[in-house]
């Protein structure tokens, strides 16, 4: 005897649908940004019409924010409140950027892609600001908390994805060298 058809089986489906389609949104945005991501791209790699995706998402701020929540909820940038037990500020500010630059080589491809056309797509700035600026300023204010003005300037450039590339990927540091390089520097700058 078949199955009846209920509501709750079509809810189920509904939202097996989206997820796959915010899946598929997130892969695209780690290879080929979110400025490059069309709906059509979306649409084929979920496997579903455009006319469903639009269902689920009526424009790109809709599809951006539930990327940007799916990437979030997959690997959550780091709790700064950890740090904040630390005493010293050298060993608060190494432990820190160690796990911050962990977790940027984590998600090195989608950050590279995002922040790249953040530089010049309104949304994808509006959408980093909104998910990252709170974080950013959380690591900041604890990490920075007693430096003077010269090592809070270093220390933004420490937090900076693109400093963590530089020395990781580009200059073959491993993370932790990384990491510490960068503690050194903040430590050293007047």
């Amino acid at each position: 005897m078949p199955r009846a058809y209920t509501l709750k089986r079509r809810a189920e489906l509904m939202a097996e649908t989206r997820q796959r389609i915010v899946a598929a949104a997130v892969e695209l945005h780690g290879s080929v940004g979110p400025a490059l991501t069309t709906f059509s791209m979306v649409a084929e790699r979920a496997g579903v019409q455009r006319h469903t995706l639009y269902a689920h998402f009526p424009d790109e701020r809709s599809l951006q924010l539930a990327c940007s929540g799916l990437a979030m909820e997959r690997d959550p940038p780091p709790d700064p409140a950890p740090w904040a037990d630390i005493p010293d500020a050298g060993e608060r500010l190494g432990a820190g950027l160690r796990t911050l630059y962990a977790w940027y080589e984590r998600n090195a491809a989608l950050l590279a892609c995002v922040l790249r056309d953040a530089e010049f797509h309104a949304l994808t700035r509006e959408t980093a600001e909104l998910r990252m600026g709170p974080h950013m300023a959380a690591y900041a204010a604890t990490l920075g908390a007693g430096l003077p003005g010269g090592q809070r300037a270093m220390l933004a450039l420490a937090l900076s994805f693109f400093t963590w590339r530089t020395l990781a990927r580009d200059g073959g540091l491993a993370t932790d060298a990384a990491a510490s390089a960068m503690a050194r520097a903040v430590a050293g700058a007047a």
